[in-house]
């Protein structure tokens, strides 16, 4: 019996994992987690320019469709927003702004075209990363 109980102990003390076996696979799983952060990171940013150029489509399309009941472009998105006679608003306040926050900025070129802008990544006008129509 002294000696089964001696079996047991041994094997009961080499049963489980030993701190480097632990350390190796907390290493393994610290790898894996940077290469993923680091591709996650960067499908964000594109999707939120994606986004935020869809949206630029989406808005132009309002202000054409404006343009085309009332003879001339609206003199700022607010306009968009509002319903005109029985007609319901082309766009909802919350889609005027991009994917960052940042409302969009609109301005009238000429009678016949204007500029529609968004400020980008960076949340500053005028920048190079400014997404425009």
């Amino acid at each position: 019996m002294p000696e089964l109980q001696k079996f047991t102990r041994r094997r009961a003390a080499r049963t489980g994992f030993t701190l480097v076996e632990l350390l190796l696979v907390v290493a393994i799983l610290g790898i894996l987690a940077g290469v993923v952060a680091v591709n996650v990171a960067g499908h964000g940013d594109r999707a939120r320019i994606a986004a935020t150029r869809q949206s630029i489509a989406n808005i132009e399309t309002a202000i054409r469709m404006y343009e085309v009941s009332n003879g001339t472009f609206p003199d700022s998105l607010d306009q968009l927003t509002v319903a005109m006679d029985d007609v319901a608003a082309p766009l909802k306040k919350e889609n005027l702004n991009d994917s960052w926050g940042t409302g969009f900025q609109y301005k009238k070129t000429s009678k016949t075209s204007f500029e529609l802008r968004s400020a980008g990544p960076d949340k500053s006008m005028g920048t190079a990363d400014d997404l425009t129509n």
